[in-house]
């Protein structure tokens, strides 16, 4: 499912392609799933901060079985069930992956769960252990809690042992937080907010997270809600910066003064890349947390492979709750 040109998912298209070859250290995966990410939404509108040379196929996590190793690839061989995050290029039915890149799939998971799993826990434990520091007894923050993301912040928060508080946009999506294990719940209108509007909603924010603030808030949304709860934000609490579908805000730093607080970024591809070994040891924990039911990834809906396109049209209007995932083979 190809971008030839820059635009919105209508402009993806299905086209015949030769067979990728694994090159040396690469390894062929036939696709099975792929699943859907908030990159995938402005990647194809050269708005993402990788832009490959088109075409490309959007779909930058996904599962399937090993074809074919390349040359000086150990530890993998053809029928090895694995999932990988790769950027891009996984709404395909084959793609050669990084060895580096690729990770078992558990026995008894599906391809779907499978697909959703990297890209959100990874960039979820990375921010709350490595930036956010957080331990058991602090109060956790989680804003857009009722994505694939949001939810894995919040599941991840109460296996650490946080009191979790979980803003979404709608009592269905708080339904989704609290199943998912919030302590509590904030629902905000839709931004963009006028003064008393935002002022408002950091009266929200502090009524739930209590007089004592939020050690960590984890911020995957951006834009106006950005502010209103930064000024939730406890004595020395971390602020982490995630992503910003809502828009790119304009934080006060007074602020920070004040509470004495960290802003900080979360960037877990890059995070993977300059230190695949602490990323390696974080996905084994993930996978123990999988095993034990303390996490699951939440698929809420699967998509044909030639609805891939409505798959990424339906996250980019914020109406979906957990992960989607394209079916591209059984």
């Amino acid at each position: 499912m190809l971008s030839h040109e820059i635009g919105g998912p209508e402009t993806l298209t299905i086209n015949e392609l030769p067979d990728p070859v694994a090159k040396p250290g690469e390894v062929l995966v036939a696709v099975k799933a792929c699943a859907i990410n908030y990159p995938d939404v402005i990647i194809i509108e050269d708005k993402y901060q990788f832009k490959p040379p088109r075409p490309f196929a959007p779909g930058g996590e996904i599962a399937g079985v090993v074809e074919a190793v390349g040359e000086g690839v150990a530890g993998w061989q053809p029928g090895d069930r694995v999932i990988a995050s790769i950027g891009w290029n996984g709404l395909a039915q084959k793609v050669a992956v990084e060895q580096r890149r690729l990770y078992r799939l558990p026995e008894g998971k599906s391809f779907e769960q499978g697909a959703a799993l990297l890209m959100t826990y990874g960039t979820s434990i990375h921010a709350l252990l490595d930036r956010g520091h957080l331990k058991a007894g602090d109060t956790l923050l989680v804003l857009g809690a009722a994505g694939g993301i949001g939810l894995s912040a919040i599941e991840l928060g109460k296996a650490f042992g946080a009191h979790v508080v979980a803003a979404v946009s709608s009592e269905e999506k708080a339904a989704a937080a609290r199943t998912a294990g919030a302590d509590a719940t904030v629902v905000y209108g839709r931004a963009p907010f006028d003064k008393d509007q935002s002022k408002a909603l950091a009266e929200q924010f502090k009524e739930a997270v209590g007089p004592n603030g939020a050690q960590v808030i984890y911020d995957p949304v951006g834009g106006d809600y950005a502010e209103p709860a930064l000024r939730s934000i406890g004595w020395e609490g971390r602020y982490l910066v995630v992503g910003f579908p809502a828009g790119i805000p304009r934080l006060p730093l007074n602020l920070t003064l004040l509470k004495s607080c960290d802003v900080c970024g979360v960037f877990w591809g890059a995070f993977a890349a300059r230190d695949p070994q602490a990323n390696a040891a974080h996905v084994d924990h993930l996978f123990r947390l999988w095993q034990a039911g303390k996490i699951a990834p939440h698929v809420s809906e699967t998509f044909a492979f030639e609805d891939g396109g409505k798959a990424i049209a339906k996250l980019a209007s914020r109406g979906a709750i957990g992960k989607l995932v394209v079916k591209v083979a059984d």
